[in-house]
């Protein structure tokens, strides 16, 4: 830190983090991190959406929880909106993370052939 200018940059970072996970947005969207979602890849999923959302600034808040009981199906993405819908992500990557940024997030658009629903079918 070399100046008040420095130091005002970085509070206005550390200010965003913090948004991002306490609220104010219409979604959550939230990344299972007990050790099944860790092990399957949910780390780089969870970092993806949050350099994502930040840099683009969509109207979300990203958080992480525990087991969400689907062990199978890690990493598991769930996106909440504040009318009350919840869409459940499945087997998401980063590339994946970014484009449900980009649809859901971004323009309301559901992201089909990555949720639990369309998994299930397939697996029929």
């Amino acid at each position: 830190m070399k100046s008040l200018e420095d130091l005002k940059k970085m509070r206005e970072a550390a200010l965003k983090k913090v948004e991002m996970r306490e609220g104010g947005k219409d979604y959550r969207v939230v990344v299972g991190m007990a050790t099944c979602g860790i092990a399957a890849g949910a780390r780089p999923v969870l970092n993806k959406l949050v350099e994502e959302t930040a840099e683009k600034d969509y109207n979300c808040v990203v958080t992480q929880t525990g087991c969400i009981g689907m062990c199978v199906y890690e990493p598991i993405v769930e996106v909440y909106g504040k009318d009350g819908s919840h869409t459940t992500y499945v087997h998401v990557d980063a590339d994946k993370a970014t484009k449900i940024l980009e649809e859901h997030i971004g323009k309301g658009h559901i992201v089909e052939e990555y949720t639990v629903d369309a998994v299930r079918a397939l697996e029929g």
